[in-house]
Parts: structure tokens; sequence; C-alpha cells
């Protein structure tokens, strides 16, 4: 046993004695320390960062003589050798003139000059992160270039380049360390809330246009790449803590605490990990817009008001009408049915809603926990990767209704070799709704819960009724047939309002309940090999993807109560790069192939050229095509989603079999049904149907015409027949130009494209009947025959509105452009300012009932200036932005978004004994309210102070 302890004390002891230690510290051509160099062994792995004093220490198995690497972004790296143990580097980098050598990878999937990138991108860097005014890093992407965004809540943003975008941006990709982090079950990216914590990012890159030919089918209009630190480099523990206030006339003024911590740490040369966990807590922005946009300049005190952030009152019925179901019931004779009929009037009512903000308790929560291990089993470039990442929370998601994601889960979990010219990752993302649930049918089936409709628009009317007689205007009969049929009506605050909202809430049947279930799964693979090793007269690459979705929503929102759904695409492409002319021309040629299950394959080729004028290569010209595609996403495809006023519905094939309803028919509409009931399903919607704008133009008509058959005829040239094909995928045609250069300290960029999109996906709101034959105007509609008992049914009310997705046959067309320069002026400071112009082209004529949704200001103007050397130890950064006023256009509402001045800005103060840097902002600091959606509470301001403990 001795010789056992004596063996094992020998070989630990050679490993401490091969040890060397290197220590120093890095500082600009000033003198000043710059925290967070890299200082890393040429070719090992090997390497720390500086702390907040621009120190560092670390040991390595190398031994002397051998070479390190000293780098940080925005500084010429220097080589420098080793020749001892214990050396000590004292070294000073000169800041480099040109921004536009730093290196990028997602433009080409190869690491490449920013300046030689074929196509527009921008950068978020370290140290932009560190200096930036807004809350979060993610918050401040608004300041770039391209980026426009959709706030639906304070922890939910989603980015829009390019146009064509709602919260739900379906045509924009974000890769978390090369992750899609997308929503499973809605195919779209939910912001930052299982992305990356601020002091783990190692940069941002965005590519804002089309990019399918590398990147699939889904980068259609941009995509994200946010990029983590590697344990081996950055080690130690690093935190965070943020305190402050969020400021809204609506809301008040309310806490907001945010704080994460890093812990990472290289055990060996072969073996590191690491550990994020962050934590933010606030009050929601309010959303309190009570204007009906049905019918503008509606409020409360009208008969069938609707406002937008009320919900229940979307129930609504002809008034009148209600007096023909009293009689069925028994409740009145035949003689008071005669009576009723001449009283109440022939237009709908509505019940009385419940605001939002009765209806959640606005709060917002975030939290993210990732671990990663990081092997490196061999002496090259070879590295296996196992990293998971889990977020949950609170926030508010604006679709066709609004959603509180109450107790929302997610997470996924990756398995990744990658080398120097290869990777293959798998991961898998999981969701779980939690206790989510759809704020509009709480909204309805609260007020059902407590008091049915039939109850509560009889009372009404009986109530309407006796007061006419008794003397009163239609105006004040109104208002008390409301006092009446609200009589007992759960107040919220109330424990009886509490217990009716807590079964709504958990009941996930749409009849009763309004709870979201999902389970949903995506199973994903894809790889890449770079053959520049193998073949040299160009530099080649090959790579795929595979990709299984599993839909399980019991139900609720797909068509997937009996079983889950599933279906898989996979994709294949290849990319040649070659330079000409003394390495001044560079051509990029790819093209992937993707192929969906319920759609032909698709190619999207991709070429572009490169050319670098002037002695040093620093005027950079680029022009590009590419052909990108869309797939349908799985909502297009299988939802089967009621959302009060329509049901969503998908249009793959099985789906419309899949769906099926059974409805109420009205007395009068019986005998043409040959029953109370009529059970439909999908194929009524695309194959028995008529647009909803004709529908209610031959229902004002009737009406105006007198509400008898001869009205029905007379109004039926009006209608049109919904002629829609099933939903297909769309395709733009992108054409790009830019310039790329550098004068000494001044940088800019410029960049225009040209998009051509055809078979445009959107959606089409159609009206089925419950029964008769659709027909367009003009047809024969003889009483009685198949068109007019479609056309009576209508006005009888026997009928489901749809919302399809499809696709319009009218060409659609995008242009702009984009101007950025940043300049760094005297005594440290630095300036920037960036602006972009867009419009589309859309022929509405052509297409009537479709909306292309550009949801993009014709004009923003964004700036910024700043210095982290202001004077010893502060820095301090101003941005503002600025943007015209657009029209946004979604399912849930249509609107004027109005032009809108933010400004943010910051102080910070390094404490370098502390290893500290603390920091206070505020955005929006004029204080004028804004919105970006239509539907969503106004942004208010944001105060906060925050400190950094860097290792």
């Amino acid at each position: 046993m001795k010789i056992y302890y004596f063996i094992l004390t020998l070989f630990f002891c050679s490993i401490s004695f091969a040890q060397t230690t290197i220590s120093g510290s890095v500082k600009d051509s000033k003198n000043e320390p710059i925290p967070g160099a890299n200082i890393k062994v040429v070719g090992e792995s090997d390497g720390t960062v500086t702390d907040v004093d621009g120190k560092f220490i670390f040991k390595t198995s190398k031994k002397a003589p051998f070479k390190v690497e000293v780098s940080s972004i925005g500084y010429e790296a220097q080589n420098l050798e080793i020749t001892s143990n214990n050396q000590k580097l004292d070294v000073n980098l000169v800041e480099a003139d040109k921004v536009i050598d730093e290196i990028v990878v997602s433009a080409s999937r190869t690491p490449e000059k920013v300046k030689e990138s074929p196509v527009t991108i921008e950068r978020m860097t370290i140290k932009d992160i560190k200096k930036t005014a807004s809350p979060t890093f993610y918050d401040g992407l608004e300041n770039l270039k391209e980026v426009h965004m959709n706030t639906s809540s304070m922890s939910f943003k989603s980015i829009n380049t390019r146009g064509f975008a709602t919260v739900a941006n379906t045509r924009f990709m974000q890769l978390v360390d090369g992750m899609d982090n997308s929503s499973p079950l809605l195919n779209f990216v939910l912001g930052n809330l299982i992305g990356v914590s601020e002091i783990d990012v190692a940069n941002v890159e965005l590519l804002p246009g089309a990019s399918s030919a590398l990147y699939g089918a889904n980068a259609f209009n941009g995509i994200l790449f946010m990029n983590s630190k590697s344990p081996f480099t950055s080690q130690g523990v690093t935190a965070y803590a943020k305190y402050g206030q969020t400021s809204q006339k609506a809301a008040g003024n309310n806490l907001y605490y945010d704080y994460g911590v890093r812990v990472a740490h290289a055990f060996t040369k072969h073996f590191a990990a690491k550990a994020n966990f962050t934590f933010m807590n606030g009050t929601d922005w309010y959303a309190t817009d009570y204007d009906d946009y049905s019918s503008p300049g509606r409020d409360r005190s009208h008969h069938n008001y609707n406002g937008l952030n009320v919900y229940g009152d979307e129930v609504s019925t002809n008034i009148r009408g209600v007096a023909t179901g009293m009689f069925n019931a028994g409740v009145i004779n035949a003689s008071q049915l005669t009576v009723f009929n001449s009283i109440l009037p022939d237009y709908n009512v509505s019940r009385t809603g419940y605001k939002e903000v009765e209806l959640t308790d606005n709060k917002v929560q975030n939290s993210k926990i990732d671990f990663s291990l990081h092997f490196k089993p061999w002496a090259n470039d070879t590295e296996i990767i196992w990293q998971s990442k889990f977020g949950f929370g609170n926030t508010v998601y604006q679709g066709a209704n609004r959603y509180y994601l109450n107790g929302f889960f997610m997470q996924q979990h990756k398995l990744e070799v990658k080398g120097k010219n290869f990777f293959v990752r798998g991961y898998t993302t999981t969701e779980d709704g939690g206790k989510s649930y759809d704020m509009l049918f709480t909204g309805i089936n609260i007020n059902r819960a407590w008091k049915p409709d039939s109850t509560w628009f009889g009372q009404y009317a009986a109530t309407y009724v006796q007061s006419t007689l008794l003397g009163q205007t239609p105006e004040q009969a109104h208002i008390s047939a409301r006092n009446v049929a609200d009589t007992g009506r759960l107040i919220p605050g109330t424990p009886a309002f509490a217990s009716a909202f807590n079964t709504v809430t958990s009941n996930p049947d749409v009849l009763t309940g309004s709870k979201l279930q999902d389970n949903s799964k995506i199973w994903h693979s894809d790889a890449n090999y770079n053959f520049r090793d193998l073949i040299k007269f160009a530099e080649i690459q090959v790579g795929g993807s595979y990709r299984l979705y599993e839909l399980n929503s019991g139900g609720r929102i797909y068509t997937d109560a009996n079983s889950q759904i599933n279906y898989t695409d996979y994709g294949a492409y290849t990319q040649l790069q070659k330079k000409f002319m003394d390495d001044r021309l560079k051509f990029t040629g790819s093209v992937r192939y993707d192929k969906s299950k319920n759609f032909d394959g698709n190619v999207s080729p991709r070429v572009s050229f490169v050319y670098s004028a002037g002695e040093q290569k620093n005027h950079n010209f680029r022009a590009s095509f590419q052909t990108g595609f869309r797939n349908p996403t799985t909502q297009d495809q299988y939802i089967g989603f009621n959302v009060g006023t329509a049901v969503l519905l998908g249009s793959a094939p099985d789906n419309l079999t899949r769906y099926s309803e059974t409805l109420p028919v009205s007395l009068n509409g019986q005998p043409f049904a040959g029953s109370s009931t009529v059970t439909i399903n999908g194929l009524n919607a695309y194959q028995n149907s008529y647009t909803a704008s004709s529908a209610a133009a031959f229902g004002a008509a009737v009406i105006a015409g007198g509400s008898n058959a001869a009205a029905i005829v007379a109004a039926s040239s009006l209608l049109d027949r919904t002629d829609v094909d099933y939903v297909k995928p769309e395709i733009v045609k992108a054409f790009e130009l830019g310039y790329r250069g550098q004068m000494k300290d001044f940088s800019y960029d410029i960049n225009g494209y040209y998009n051509i999109y055809n078979d445009f996906i959107g959606n089409l709101t159609v009206v089925a009947p419950l029964y008769g034959v659709a027909t367009d105007g003009g047809g024969d509609f003889t009483p009685l025959n198949p068109a007019f008992q479609s056309a009576f049914a209508l006005t009888q009310g026997d009928r489901r509105a749809f919302q399809l997705y499809t696709n319009t046959d009218v060409e659609i067309k995008s242009l702009g452009f984009g101007v950025g320069m940043s300049k760094k002026i005297a005594k440290n400071f630095e300036i920037g300012a960036n602006y972009n112009y867009a419009q589309f082209d859309f022929d509405q004529a052509k297409d009537p009932s479709f909306e292309a949704g550009f949801n993009t200001p014709k004009h923003r103007v964004k700036g910024t200036i700043s210095n982290d050397k202001l004077f010893k130890n502060f820095g301090f950064n101003v941005s503002a932005r600025w943007n015209s006023e657009y029209l946004y256009q979604a399912s849930f509402a249509d609107g004027m978004i109005d032009a809108a001045t933010v400004v943010d800005a910051q102080l910070s103060y390094g404490m370098p004994k502390l290893k500290s840097t603390f920091k206070i902002g505020a955005t929006n600091i004029g204080g004028k309210e804004y919105r970006q959606i239509v539907g969503a509470g106004a942004i208010g301001s944001q105060y906060f102070a925050s400190w950094t403990i860097n290792p």
C-alpha cells in the first residue's frame, strides 16, 4: 500500500512539475486595462480571459517554448513567445483601424472577414453588450440596422427584418449555439425566453435577408445567431444583478429585477463545463386599448360593443331572433312573440365582457437554466458537447387572441461533435404549456358559467320590451336591459369570480374552458463538412438536416384529439467559394434541396460576388441573388383552433377531414338542414363557403332591403364563393447590392434589396353555411333551391366562420435600403447612425380579402453616442431611434401604429478592485408611451441599476 501511495505521489508530482504558469496583463495603447481579452495557447485549447483589471493567470501542460495569442474584439491580435515557466507578459494591444476585418461565420458557414461577407450582416459583440443602454442585450438588438421589434410583452419581443412579420414571425429563424429555439407547437421564436444569458454571450450575428440556401425553409426573411462562450477559454464565476422599476400610465410604477450567474471551469485541457442561471421578474405593460376596432367610435354604452382588450363581449346575437328561441323554449306564448317581434330591434347585442387586466395578474417572469459538458478527447480541435437548456415563466403572447403563457416550460438537449472542418449535431426541443390560457375564452366562459347565453339574452330581450312599453327610449331600454341581465354578474376580486376563473382556466374544453394544452416536440439533426483541407482549388462544403415534428395539444389547438400528429422534413445543400484576381474577387455559389411531407421538394440556389477594391482592400462591393422558400408551418397545415370569432383551420388534406364540429340550426333553417343540428368538417370551409367580406356586404344589403326572401335574392349578387387552393410553399426571389468600407476611423455599410414574392402565404376569412350550396352571385338563387338555402343560412346565423391558410395569386414585391456608419472621434468618443427605408407593393384590388401584413415602418432612424473611457473608470452610452407610422395587420386586429421616438441612456462605473462594473440606465427617457403592435400594452419607461462581477 505504501508503494501504491508513493507511485500516486510521483504521478501527481509529475503532472504538477509539467505545468507552465503564465501571468500578466493586457492593456490598450493608453495603458488602460482591457477586460475580457482572450489569451490562448496557439494550437491548444488551454487559455483564459482577462479580469476587469486586464490581468490574467493560467497554467498549461505545454512545455516551453511555445506561442500564445492575445486578442480582443476591436484590437489587433498578437502572438507572443513563451520561453520559460512563470513567464510574465505585459501586452499592449493596438486598436484595430479596420472594423471590417472582424471575423464572421454565419454568412457562408465558414470563417470570413465581415467585409467579405456575400450578404448584409449585422453584429453585436461583447463590447456592444456591455455598453448597451437597454435593460437586456436582446432589447439592444433593436438598435441594429435592419431590425424592428414586435413587442407582445415586456419579456416577449420578436425580431422583424424586411417586413411581413407579426409577433409570431414564422419567416425568421433564431439559432442559439446551433439550435433552433422556436416553439415546436407554433413554429416561431419565443424571443429570448429560452435563449442565452447576457454574461454568457460570445457574439450575435444577424443576417436580415433570405438565407434558405444554407439554413433551410424557415430562414426566409432573416436569421439570428446567438453563440455562447466556451468554458475552455472563458472560465470563472460571473454574476450580475439588476434592480429598478417600470413606469406606465395604466400600470403605474412597479418593481423590476433581473439577476444571473455563470460558472465555468476547464478541469483539464480535455474537459470543461459551465452552467448558467438567470431570473427576471416584473410587471407587464397593461393592455388597455378599449376601442372597438370593428366599429370605430363605439364604447361600452353601445349595445353591441366589442372592445379590443375586453373579452367575453365577442358573444353577440340578433336580439330580435332571441324572441323565437324564447318561444320555442316555452318562455313566451304566440301573442307575446308578436309583441316581442314588433318591439325588439333587428340588430345584434353583445354580452358584457371583462377587461384584460381583470383576467391576468400582469406578472412577467422568466427563468433560464443551462449547463454543458465539453470534451476534447484528442490533441486536435475535435470537441464533443452535451448541452441542456431550460426556460420557464410567465408572459403574454398575441396571436389570433391574447394568451397568458402561465408557467410555460421549454427545454432543449443537444449532443454535438465538431472539429476544424465539420460538425454533427442532434437536439430535441420539448415544451409544456403549464397553466397557460386563452384570455378571450376565459372571459366568454366565466360569463357562461355564471349565466348561460340563452338566459342572459332572454332577460335582456324581455327587459328591453318591458322598458319600451313603459315609455323608455331605445337608448334607455338598452341600459335597463343590460342592468337586469347583468344582475349578479361575477365581479373580479370576489371569491365567486376567483372560483369561476380557476375552473375555466384549468379546463381545456373550448365550450366551457380556456386552458391551452401543449406537449409537443421537435427532433432535429444536421451536419456539415468543409473540404478545404482536401480540395485546394476552391472551398467546398456539403451538409444536410432532418427534422421530426410531434404535435400534441390534446385537440385544443391542433386536430390531435385522438392521437399526436407526426410529420417530417429534410434537406441537403452544397456550397463552393473561390477567389480570383489576386483574391480581390470572391465567388460564392450554393444550392439547397428541401422536402417536407405534404409538399413537393424545393431547390434554393444562391450566387454572390464580392469585390475588394483599394490598396488595403477596404472598399468592398457585393452583389447576390438567391431564391428562398418557406414551407407552410404546423399551424398552416394542422391547426383546428376555435378562437371564438372563427375557427383557424390548416389545409393539410388529412386535417380537413379530421376536423369536425356539430352546430345547432335555427328553427327557420331546420326545414332546409333536415334536423336541429348539422355536422360539418374542414371540407366545408374550402369547398362550400363564401368570402367573409362578400358575406358582410350581403348581410347589410338584406337588412336594408327588408330582411325578406326578395331582399335575399336581390342581395345575392354580392356573394363571392370561396375559390382557394390548399396552402403551399411560398417563394421569394431576392436581389441585393451592398458596399462596405472604411476610411481611417470612419466605417460604413450601404445595402439595397428587391424581393419578389410568389404564392405568398396569408389568411383568408370565409363563412360556411350549414346547409345549401355556396354559389357565386349571379347564379340561380330562386327561393328554396340550394343556392338560396345557403344565402338564407347566412341571414339566420346558421354558419361557421373559418380563417383559412392559403396563398395569394398576386405577386408581392418589396424593396428597401439601409445606410449604417460609425466613427471614432476625439477622446474615445464613438458615434453611430443608421437609416432604413422599406416599402412593399401589393395590388389589393386583385385580391380584396387578402392581408399582406407588411407591418414595417417606411422610415427608421437610429443613432448612438458612447464613450467607455469617458474618464477614469467611467463610461456612458446614449441611443435614440425613430420610426414613422405604419399599418399593422394581424389576425387579432388591424390598425395604425403611431410614429415613435425613443431615447435610452446608461452610465457605467468600473471598480477594478472589486472586479465589478456598476451601471445605471433608463429606457424611453422622454416617457411618451408607444406601441409596436395593435392590441398589446403601450410601452412605458424602464429604470434600472445593475452590478456585474467578472472573474
